[in-house]
């Protein structure tokens, strides 16, 4: 399967949607389903280290989800924390991108705020926690005015996405970094995240390869 790929993404932000509702389906509380999220995310990062991607964001959590219920927000938050834990150790470069002023933030992600390496740095990964687009762009407007958008926001140090693959059904982008996704091409996995299967991955790339990229010419 990998080696039939010609062309593939530099760069791909994966929205890993819908783990409250697969925990229903499950007979489960909501909250229950996050725990059940992050090993399909290590199966995609061992699928993208053999595929030599360069580059993958994955979104964790929003501004707007620390709204929830707080047992529901002290799930997520936990889940993004020992994801990132886990990654510590494998070959990546690592970058936790959002309002780390916030009380919503995780202190334990605090050191991943500027971006370390671990193992052979393979790979960047960049983590989007108690992430806002409005705090994202907002960022550069409070530091001054620049002629380069990209390089005046808070996630500058993320790369333009080229696909951006969304579990779960619902068909929108949710304030998914908004300058890097302007020509992205949008995916939809119908199936919800916990039901992560690799051939859905597959399909995606294979869609992709059959995209025209024209950056607007």
């Amino acid at each position: 399967m990998i080696s039939k790929f010609k062309r593939l993404p530099k760069h791909i932000g994966i929205i890993p949607d819908g783990n409250r509702r697969w925990a229903q389906l499950h007979n489960l509380p909501k909250h229950a389903g996050y725990d059940y999220g992050i090993k399909p995310g290590f199966t995609l990062y061992e699928t993208c280290l053999e595929l030599g991607i360069p580059e993958v964001t994955f979104y964790g959590f929003t501004q707007d989800n620390t709204k929830r219920p707080a047992v529901q927000k002290q799930a997520f938050q936990k889940a993004c924390v020992d994801a990132v834990n886990i990654l510590a150790n494998r070959d990546a470069s690592l970058l936790v991108i959002g309002n780390s002023a916030s009380p919503q933030f995780p202190k334990e992600l605090l050191p991943f705020t500027s971006r370390q390496t671990f193992g052979r740095d393979l790979i960047k990964i960049n983590f989007l926690v108690n992430y806002s687009w409005k705090w994202d762009l907002s960022y550069g407007l409070n530091n001054g005015p620049t002629q380069d958008l990209h390089e005046s926001i808070a996630s500058k140090d993320i790369s333009r996405i080229d696909l951006i693959i969304r579990w779960g059904g619902r068909r929108r982008l949710s304030g998914f970094l908004p300058v890097q996704s302007i020509y992205a091409d949008f995916y939809i996995v119908d199936e919800l995240w916990p039901d992560f299967q690799l051939d859905q991955f597959y399909e995606a790339l294979r869609w992709y390869e059959t995209q025209d990229i024209t950056l607007g010419g």
